[in-house]
């Protein structure tokens, strides 16, 4: 969403982005390197790119070329701040929502404040006997604290025609894109490739298509979410046939507690809806309560998968580079 009447601050933060850029550019603030190489996977605006998806879907191929594949994650939320390594059991306080999903997809995932320090954690914690490793930085585009050797963008329609916060949703301007690698775009997006291309980019395009397993509801549904982007949850749900009753939006990792839980339970049933509905994140944050809703309303989780175009030449791609980093360690 956009916000017009903040625009006079936005001069305010782009100069404080080209100067934070300015010192990491001259040097003035350090860039950490591990010892094995990093794949950033990121986005210009404020969430809603599907990175978590991609990262999970990207781990997946880079494993079935012989890598061993961590996470490395900031953990948004979460209550603590030492570097840790994620339990798939534990809670989005502990660790944040994102990570612990990754983590419950069955990837180590570990979490600082300074992705650093989570990937020295996870270069310690690598068994001796195990395949060549690789970082995967989760929302890593602006993390530049930390050496990458693959950059990849995520970048759509939205972005390339936004503006800077506060008035907009961008982080950084779109001239910030030439860092990238690699720039991953909806598949449904061909003139944006075009327009890539006439911008000037030469390097890589992967085409990556989100798919969304929305289980079969019987009757009228209320979706709920706290992520960047809602809308685009609510239509992929009416998109795949489900009929909403209603729909509620939190603020992006919005926290829920059991009086909020009341509150959508009786909206629900005073819409005539007879199942919840929400993303696979916020039901990582739920928790327990999805099991205590009242008046015996059920909650039904919506999964998103990434898929990547031509995925063995781009996984292929990914693993020469990769080899090439590990040759120059050795």
């Amino acid at each position: 969403m956009r916000r017009p009447w903040l625009a006079p601050l936005a001069p305010l933060y782009a100069a404080g982005v080209t100067l934070r850029n300015l010192r990491l550019e001259k040097g003035w603030e350090p860039v950490h390197r591990l010892n094995w190489p990093v794949v950033s996977i990121g986005n210009l605006s404020t969430g809603g790119a599907g990175k978590t998806p991609l990262a999970i879907t990207l781990a997946g191929l880079l494993r079935g070329r012989g890598f061993h594949v961590d996470v490395l994650s900031r953990g948004y939320g979460r209550r603590g701040t030492e570097p840790v390594r994620v339990r798939p059991d534990g809670r989005a306080e502990e660790f944040g929502d994102e990570p612990l999903l990754i983590a419950r997809a069955g990837l180590p995932v570990y979490v600082a404040r300074e992705r650093y320090q989570a990937g020295l954690l996870a270069e310690i914690d690598r068994p001796a006997a195990t395949p060549p490793g690789v970082h995967l930085l989760d929302d890593g585009f602006q993390h530049r604290q930390l050496a990458r050797d693959v950059d990849i963008l995520l970048l759509n329609r939205a972005d390339w025609r936004d503006t800077l916060l506060p008035a907009g949703n961008l982080r950084e301007s779109v001239t910030a894109a030439k860092r990238a690698s690699v720039m991953a775009i909806p598949v449904e997006a061909p003139d944006l490739e075009a327009a890539l291309r006439k911008w000037g980019w030469q390097g890589p395009i992967w085409r990556i298509a989100r798919r969304m397993q929305v289980p079969a509801v019987s009757g009228a549904a209320m979706a709920f979410c706290g992520i960047a982007r809602p809308e685009q949850f609510f239509w992929g749900l009416e998109a795949a046939g489900l009929r909403l009753a209603a729909r509620k939006a939190f603020h992006d990792h919005h926290r829920y507690t059991a009086r909020a839980m009341e509150r959508l339970a009786a909206a629900a049933r005073a819409a005539g809806a007879e199942t919840l509905v929400t993303t696979e994140k916020d039901a990582v944050r739920l928790g327990g309560l999805a099991a205590t809703v009242p008046n015996g309303l059920p909650v039904v989780t919506v999964r998103l998968h990434a898929e990547i175009e031509d995925a063995d030449e781009v996984v292929e791609w990914l693993r020469i580079r990769l080899e090439i980093r590990a040759e120059v360690v050795r």
